[in-house]
């Protein structure tokens, strides 16, 4: 496997580019360059400045028009920007043709995200996978990324496949494709049988959109130290723990962050990681309630969850960073007695569109931690009870 090294000397200068097309606003795309300004900072890049250009329909040639290409080839011409990052995926021509005129390096998001998971993959598997995912998207572009592969100097995108070798030939590519596969499905099968040595107890998934506070969450539920820090995808591997509330065990696992736009190549080849979601008993769909755009962050794993075939299970909505949340929305005038009915009312919403299924915390303060505890117990009861009628020893 190739070997992977974190390639910055310094941080690299970026410039963010993005399209309005006919059925976004551009409150929408602004926001989507929010978070991929967030996904380069955790690639190690800065953001100097923003492009967005309304078009219908991309550029086949160059994704935007060539007037815009121009004014952002002046931009770099007096910055010193390494690296120009759409947050659209790109053709290997596109990017061919864009870096000619730019002169600098040319990413897209699906290449960042990849990036940055090529970054954060510790274990076996999880290299596996991610260098699965960059042999998958190197394939449709061999031909126009030729030089896009030659490309030397390190940084945001070079890491992974075309940093030790350039690999152009497409049947050198698709049998790599296959190797890795084949050791993908070893490592599975070693899994599987590790799940299947956990016994009897229910399991327990926290899913939700990436950053929300799931591994700060797990720290606090299972009293043992989970790694989290405020930077996207920070977990890769899902990580469990055994956790007994009064006398009732079951595992807990902790699992990678979704994102709206993650590359479809990225969730096939990490969907063996993901068998803790579709394996599980009850899933914890954590959310943070203080972003602006929660409730889309909330379709975008609803519909991540579809693609695992894993909508179905029991789903407990837990919003998280109430705290952030009451410091934005609450005006200082605002009297306690006002600000309590404004959460009754957000509580009396979200309890009827989950039928009762939500709870709202924040991790960090430990507000509402220990009802949130007596929901979960109240439900592994419930399942226990379900799988395994005539035993009481996990009941009672």
């Amino acid at each position: 496997m190739l070997e992977r090294k974190n390639s910055f000397g310094k941080e690299e200068k970026a410039i963010l580019v993005g399209v309005v097309q006919k059925t976004q606003t551009e409150e929408q795309v602004n926001e989507y360059l929010d978070e991929l300004a967030f996904l380069a900072e955790t690639a190690g890049a800065i953001t100097v400045k923003r492009f967005t250009q309304k078009l219908l329909h991309p550029d086949s040639k160059t994704f935007i028009g060539k007037g815009k290409l121009e004014e952002i080839k002046n931009y770099i011409a007096l910055k010193d920007i390494r690296v120009a990052i759409f947050d659209d995926e790109l053709s290997g021509s596109q990017i061919s043709n864009i870096e000619k005129i730019l002169d600098v390096k040319t990413i897209d998001r699906s290449d960042l995200i990849l990036d940055i998971f090529a970054s954060r993959a510790k274990t076996a598997q999880a290299k596996l996978q991610v260098e699965l995912a960059q042999y998958q998207y190197l394939l449709p572009r061999l031909r126009g990324m030729w030089k896009h592969l030659e490309r030397l100097g390190g940084g945001i995108g070079t890491r992974g496949p075309g940093e030790t070798e350039i690999e152009t030939d497409r049947r050198i590519v698709k049998d790599k494709i296959s190797l890795l596969r084949k050791r993908l499905t070893e490592i599975d099968k070693q899994a599987f049988t590790q799940r299947k040595d956990r016994g009897e107890f229910i399991r327990v998934a926290l899913v939700g959109y990436t950053n929300v506070g799931k591994s700060t969450l797990m720290t606090l539920l299972s009293k043992s130290e989970v790694f989290a820090e405020n930077k996207l995808f920070a977990t890769l591997d899902t990580t469990t723990r055994k956790v007994v509330f009064d006398t009732t065990p079951f595992l807990l696992s902790d699992t990678v962050g979704f994102i709206r736009k993650l590359p479809h190549h990225l969730v096939e080849s990490f969907k063996s990681t993901l068998d803790e979601v579709r394996e599980a008993d009850l899933l914890m769909h954590v959310v943070d309630i203080s972003h602006p755009q929660y409730e889309e962050q909330i379709g975008v794993v609803n519909k991540t969850l579809q693609e695992l075939n894993a909508f179905e299970k029991p789903i407990l909505l837990v919003f998280n960073k109430i705290d952030q949340y009451e410091e934005k929305v609450f005006d200082p005038w605002l009297d306690d007695l006002v600000k309590k009915e404004m959460m009754d009312e957000l509580r009396q919403r979200w309890e009827h569109e989950t039928n009762g299924n939500c709870i709202f915390i924040s991790a960090t303060e430990k507000r509402n931690i220990d009802e949130l505890r007596k929901i979960i117990l109240t439900k592994i009861k419930e399942l226990y009870q379900a799988r395994y009628p005539y035993k009481t020893e996990y009941i009672f």
